[in-house]
């Protein structure tokens, strides 16, 4: 490996950054991580953090789960690539498809598509949507509900239904037919509503009025986040998905559940869905499907949509992806289910939630900076950051990395978007774990 002289001088000279401006990249060096152990990252100049973010949401289980590594290892040496296209398959791929029907089966589904990662799942999710509505003999229904605030992936079709302005800007034209309803966001919300329940039914009651605008008739599907992550850890109400799932069901219109993050334990359920009790007609997955060791993703599909499909000659899926069943990902996917099942994961993400949330609101208690903290849901935990809680007006970026920073030379890796810390650490971390976390939250908030 080159010198660390090379990689600092390098690392944005040939290197453009994914969300960040290439500029930024220059001025504001990156972390370089080099190493791993259990929770911790290491960095060039030998740090050793507990990675608080858990690389993106994703490495549940750690850097150290050598089940999956080992699969991975094994597959390479035995079949490192073939296409599930017409005509051909792999073992792997089909052992996961039949593990993942069974894991998913209290949600109601029971057939995967696999993919290359969560935009990808959800672009399918999207396109199965109209194919399904097409094969119904309702050609008219194309488009497409989903919340302000809420994040669907990168692609076109994701970021159309994205609900923030970030991701749309500055590549609109996006897909026509798309539409938002207000988030279940008891912080901040146009409705003025802080009770989280009254908030519910006024979200559940907007939706219904944009399906009456829009004609139930002319809608595919509504896609939501079980509990809203990169738009700031966003729970809402017990109350809302089910309304939701209701008002659907009674429109004809599919419920897409994006559970690329809520998915496999997170929120200390293993689904977004089963967290609410609901039953979706489709669900996005990626992320921890493989412990982030290797990209791939599946959407799972329901009961409504199998008999559409696989009871009609005419319903050939004309989609797919080069990787969507890699043998590799599929033996990573298949370790990796294993071991998160055999560590129980959802309930050590309960109690490391709780313990992280309330310790985070205690901070709350400490500095005037804290407007709000959300989570209580397993491993999620967001830090709104204010100038002034009277008015709610945000932080400034300065103040915000100055918190980021110096929480990492106090030993934690966070991550900051916007004006919001969002925590999102491994399942397996451990109670001192998060004591470091939240040591290092407080050393930053100190330092401003």
């Amino acid at each position: 490996m080159k010198d660390s002289n090379f990689l600092r001088e390098n690392n944005a000279r040939y290197f453009w950054h994914p969300m960040t401006s290439p500029e930024d990249s220059q001025t504001t060096p990156p972390k370089i991580i080099t190493g791993s152990e259990g929770v911790r990252i290491h960095d060039i100049d030998g740090n050793s953090v507990v990675d608080g973010v858990g690389g993106l949401w994703n490495v549940n289980l750690g850097y150290s789960c050598e089940p999956v590594k080992q699969a991975i290892a094994d597959q390479l040496q035995k079949l490192p690539y073939y296409s599930t296209f017409r005509g051909s398959s792999n073992d792997a791929a089909i052992e996961l498809s039949y593990e993942l029907a069974q894991f998913f089966a209290p949600d109601g589904l029971s057939r995967a598509f696999f993919t290359s990662g969560g935009s990808d799942s959800v672009e399918t999710a999207l396109r199965l949507a109209r194919q399904y509505h097409k094969l119904r003999g309702e050609a008219g229904r194309i488009k497409f509900l989903s919340l302000k605030k809420g994040y669907h992936g990168t692609h076109f079709g994701g970021a159309s239904v994205n609900g923030n302005a970030n991701f749309r800007t500055a590549y609109e034209p996006l897909m026509p037919g798309c539409y938002h309803i207000p988030a279940p966001y008891t912080y901040r919300n146009p409705f003025n509503e802080t009770d989280p329940e009254k908030l519910a039914q006024f979200c559940a009651a907007a939706l219904e009025d944009e399906i009456n605008f829009q004609g139930a008739n002319t809608i595919a599907a509504m896609i939501m986040e079980p509990i809203l992550g990169a738009g700031g850890v966003i729970p809402p109400h017990k109350s809302f998905a089910a309304a939701v799932r209701e008002i659907c069901d009674r429109h004809g219109i599919l419920l897409i559940t994006d559970e690329v993050i809520t998915a496999y334990g997170r929120t200390g359920a293993w689904s977004g869905a089963r967290l609410w009790g609901i039953k979706p007609d489709m669900m996005c997955t990626a992320k921890a499907v493989t412990n982030g060791y290797f990209p791939f993703g599946a959407v799972m599909v329901g009961e409504h949509m199998i008999e559409v499909f696989e009871n009609n000659p005419a319903a050939k899926i004309g989609h797919g992806y080069t990787y969507s069943g890699h043998p590799v990902g599929a033996a990573a996917a298949l370790a990796c289910l294993a071991e998160t099942i055999r560590l129980n994961v959802t309930e050590n993400a309960a109690a490391r939630g709780t313990q992280l949330f309330e310790g985070c609101r205690k901070l709350m208690d400490k500095y005037e900076i804290i407007g709000d903290v959300r989570g209580g849901h397993g491993l999620m935990t967001a830090i709104e950051m204010v100038s002034d809680r009277s008015t709610k007006a945000p932080i400034d970026g300065g103040t915000a990395a100055k918190v980021q920073e110096t929480a990492y030379e106090n030993g934690a890796m966070i991550r900051v978007s916007g004006a919001n810390i969002i925590l999102s650490p491994p399942l397996v971390l451990s109670e001192a774990d998060v004591d470091t976390i939240l040591s290092a939250l407080d050393a930053g908030f100190a330092a401003i």
